[in-house]
């Protein structure tokens, strides 16, 4: 996490830098507890240092926890509401429905771990597809929304296998959907559904 993505953000307008703005994607190692602990101090002190300048700049950052086969540091809701505790409050969690369906063992208490903290949340498919016609308990995610007075944005992060660097980082072999605007819309058509509490 640099300057630069702050001053981006703020050139353009967003209110927000989000994702795993700790390691580059795909980058695992092992650690003892001890490297562990001195590396996540590590992260916090940077963090800090970012939250005070994206502060003065009124951005906000999510700290997103992704899945083991592509980050060692950071899994789950719980470990980055812990890492963030004592950070200004512009710091909080991205999560993302992909990941959590791998690393989260209960849905509500992942949430819970993140309550006002969480700033953003991807949703998608279990397949990174566009939500709704897939494994993920959306009602049970609706309900762990409502449960922490969750009102902030969602987007939908599918990716595509006709871009090669994109689709070999992300694992993406085959098509999601007939199209990227299909995927999109399909995903659009069932959060308005899903928001209204159908299904």
């Amino acid at each position: 996490m640099s300057a630069a993505a702050v001053d981006a953000a703020a050139g353009v307008g967003a209110a927000m830098v989000i994702g795993p703005m700790y390691t580059s994607v795909g980058r695992t190692w092992r650690m003892s507890p001890q490297e562990r602990a001195a590396t996540l101090g590590e992260l916090r002190d940077s963090l800090a240092v970012c939250a005070e300048y994206a502060g003065r700049h009124g951005i906000a950052l999510a700290v997103e926890p992704l899945n083991r086969y592509e980050t060692s540091l950071l899994n789950t809701a719980a470990q980055v509401r812990e890492l963030i505790e004592d950070l200004p409050g512009n710091v909080g969690l991205n999560l993302d429905t992909y990941h959590m369906n791998i690393e989260e063992r209960d849905l509500r208490a992942a949430f819970r771990a993140a309550g006002d903290r969480l700033l953003h949340l991807q949703v998608c498919g279990n397949d990174r597809g566009a939500p709704g016609h897939d494994l993920q308990d959306w009602p049970l995610i609706r309900d762990c929304l409502t449960e922490i007075g969750y009102r902030g944005m969602l987007g939908i992060e599918s990716f595509t296998a006709d871009n090669a660097s994109i689709a070999t980082a992300a694992s993406i072999w085959r098509p999601l959907a007939e199209s990227q605007d299909a995927l999109a819309l399909e995903g659009l058509r069932f959060l308005r559904e899903w928001r209204e509490g159908r299904p």
